[in-house]
């Protein structure tokens, strides 16, 4: 049961895998696509980018929505394998490549969320985290690799791959959250937005 609120709660991805989990926090959410450019600063470290780009996505929506009462939800996935960041393959060559990276290998995946806030007082806030959890591929065989390539799943998804699809079959094990690895660690989110008295 939520408290009846004026406030406007807005995700701002056009992700429809985030867009079913928030669904699961608060039924009544609109969703706002950032058009920012994604491009980070060399002087953000590896493990802060996912933040950073929560922050970048969840700030452009906020801007669009002067003096309004509103709760805004930024978030960004990121894959990482040793100091590399993996992020959406640029063709079908190099999801490859990141497969076979990845196979039977442990990597990191981080998922940073933003929330941008303005209250019914006027009262301004932000608050941010970072979940992460590691990830484990069985070996791959070319085969496997090319198969899944050719299912279309890993062309639009950090690191080459959906655990929510097809590329649970890659999956060995998860250290973590498991929707920290779909992208929107939603249990952490509904706690910290209760702590904050959002919801």
């Amino acid at each position: 049961m939520h408290k009846e609120s004026s406030l406007k709660y807005i995700l701002a991805s056009g992700s429809p895998r985030r867009r079913e989990l928030m669904s699961l926090i608060r039924e009544d959410f609109t969703v706002e696509i950032p058009g920012v450019d994604e491009s980070v600063p060399d002087n953000v470290e590896t493990e802060d980018i996912a933040e950073y780009l929560s922050g970048i996505k969840a700030g452009a929506v906020f801007d669009g929505h002067d003096n309004e009462a509103v709760v805004v939800t930024g978030s960004d996935t990121v894959v990482i394998y040793g100091d590399r960041v993996l992020g959406k393959p640029r063709s079908r060559q190099d999801a490859y490549d990141m497969l076979k990276t990845l196979s039977g290998r442990t990597h990191e995946v981080r998922t940073g969320v933003t929330v941008i806030y303005r209250t019914e007082s006027g009262e301004e806030g932000r608050l941010s985290f970072t979940d992460h959890a590691k990830v484990e591929f069985y070996e791959l065989t070319d085969q496997e690799i090319e198969e899944y390539i050719s299912t279309g799943e890993p062309l639009d998804k950090a690191g080459a791959y959906g655990i929510q699809g097809r590329g649970a079959l890659l999956v060995r094990k998860i250290d973590g959250d498991y929707y920290s690895v779909v992208g929107f660690p939603v249990g952490r989110l509904n706690r910290e937005l209760k702590a904050h008295g959002l919801i």
